[in-house]
């Protein structure tokens, strides 16, 4: 029992070194990838006692499975049959916990690398983008100086931007462009916190635009096309309310800041009128890629990044060489966030051995038992939660703790099928709820590096409108599924 006990306090101590990264001056990828190895070293260590309990799903499942093998297997009967499909496997790890810790890692670690190698191939194509100024075409369409109209006009890009990339390269993307259209700080902090709320909406109603939306869409919690349809409407609420309520406040024109003349462009307006398409093409092609191959979606993200990385070598293949060292994936490969990918595998790895060894399974009785089994009010507090815990390993656990329900399922488990209410609705509270505080998401965090912007002034001016937007698009998916 102690060794379970460890297990749940370890990883609280180790959450905490990574939300207080910042204070702490330890990079939250270390943390992250600390915690994981060190959870399931502990847990193999303890493996026979932990297993005991009786806590773990995969654990039980594994048990009868070997219990029937066992009891139709008899004497003088070939059971190459049971050899071939693996269940010998299963009689095995029914006796050595050791044997079932290693094949649950394995398990796991497939799940996670889909995820891992969809994420580096999305980051490295949206990279070629940048570094090849691809979306300056965007950015200089904008010329409004009116405050109210620029607020809509940002609002709304970074909406449908981080539908197509995510919300933390919207941010960045889109705060990048706020420095040059506007002067005062202040009023940078209002569009910049606007980006943010607009940018993690965004995220939610897309397959590739949040972490937790690809984490569910590979796991086969959701289809592409289902988030599209079930989401698109209660995440545009989310910005369009907030967005009203800040037009009755905001007056005026904006000041821009002095232009510096200073900037040097590498590439053509072809070159970038052609990257920008040729990247956006190849990430929103990754739905349509699984639904006519039916392999995994990180398959599709590679074919994107390959068909780039050609295209460009071929571009650029006669240019000189010091502007080689820009533009060619390889030296762009230098600039892509790598610790984000080993702080996503450190985290998930983590989650994966609570959930092996039966922590979420002991969470999702509790939450169901507190709830009344009220999937609205388990994913309202996920995603409420999700605003001061990051919402990839609450996704992580939510996907632990709830399993797939088959289709035909009745009552409470009807709303687990895939593209049941249930995970829509987690799509939707954990994509958006960090808004809340500007530490409960990736976007947020950027923009408050980037802008330097005080959390005390973000929890006085933002926090109020990101729940009411929270609110109204929870209430609105309610409606609609009411009304479907």
């Amino acid at each position: 029992m102690y060794d379970f006990i460890i297990m749940v306090v370890l990883f609280i101590v180790g959450y905490t070194a990574i939300a207080l990264e910042h204070p702490l001056r330890i990079d939250k990828a270390a943390s992250a990838l600390f915690l994981g190895a060190v959870i399931w070293s502990l847990f193999a260590l303890g493996a026979a006692n932990i297993l005991d309990l009786g806590f773990s799903p995969s654990w039980k499942e594994v048990k009868e499975i070997a219990a029937q093998i066992t009891e139709h297997i008899k004497p003088g009967i070939d059971d190459s049959s049971y050899t071939s499909l693996g269940w010998a496997d299963k009689v095995q790890m029914s006796h050595e916990p050791m044997h079932f810790v290693k094949y649950e890692l394995g398990h796991h670690l497939i799940e996670i690398s889909e995820i891992l190698f969809f994420l580096f191939g999305a980051m490295t194509i949206v990279e070629i983008i940048d570094q090849h100024n691809g979306f300056k075409i965007i950015t200089d369409k904008i010329t409004t100086t009116k405050a109210v109209n620029l607020l809509w006009i940002i609002g709304f890009i970074s909406f449908f931007m981080s539908a197509a990339l995510d919300n933390l390269t919207t941010t960045i993307v889109i705060i990048a462009l706020l420095r040059k259209i506007i002067a005062d700080k202040k009023t940078r902090w209002l569009f910049a916190s606007i980006v943010v709320l607009a940018a993690n909406a965004g995220g939610a109603w897309s397959p590739v635009g949040d972490v937790t939306t690809i984490m569910l869409w590979i796991g086969g919690q959701v289809t592409a096309g289902n988030i599209i349809l079930h989401l698109i409407i209660p995440s545009l609420m989310t910005i369009i309310i907030p967005l009203a309520i800040l037009s009755f406040r905001i007056k005026g024109n904006i000041e821009k800041p002095e232009i510096k003349g200073d900037e040097k462009d590498y590439t053509s307006a072809s070159e970038r009128r052609y990257i920008l398409i040729l990247g956006l093409a190849s990430l929103l092609f990754v739905p349509v890629f699984k639904s006519v191959t039916h392999l995994p979606p990180y398959i599709g993200m590679i074919l994107g990044l390959s068909i780039m990385w050609i295209t460009t070598e071929i571009i650029h293949r006669k240019k000189n060489p010091e502007l080689l060292k820009k533009l060619v994936v390889i030296q762009i490969l230098k600039r892509v966030e790598t610790p984000t990918i080993f702080f996503f595998l450190g985290i998930l790895l983590a989650v994966a051995a609570l959930q092996t060894a039966g922590h979420l399974f002991l969470l999702s009785e509790w939450l169901n038992s507190s709830t009344n089994q009220n999937i609205y009010v388990i994913n309202s507090s996920i995603g409420l939660l999700s605003s001061i815990v990051d919402n990839v390993p609450m996704v992580a656990s939510a996907m632990g703790m709830y399993s797939i329900a088959d289709t035909g399922s009745v009552g409470f488990m009807s709303n687990f099928v895939q593209d049941g209410t249930f995970w829509h609705l987690l799509v939707y509270c954990a994509g958006t709820g960090g808004s809340i505080l500007i530490i409960g998401s990736a976007a947020g965090v950027a923009a408050m590096g980037l802008e330097k912007i005080d959390f005390i002034w973000y929890l006085k001016k933002i926090s109020l409108l990101a729940l009411i937007g929270y609110i109204a698009g929870i209430g609105t998916f309610i409606l609609q599924e009411m009304i479907i």
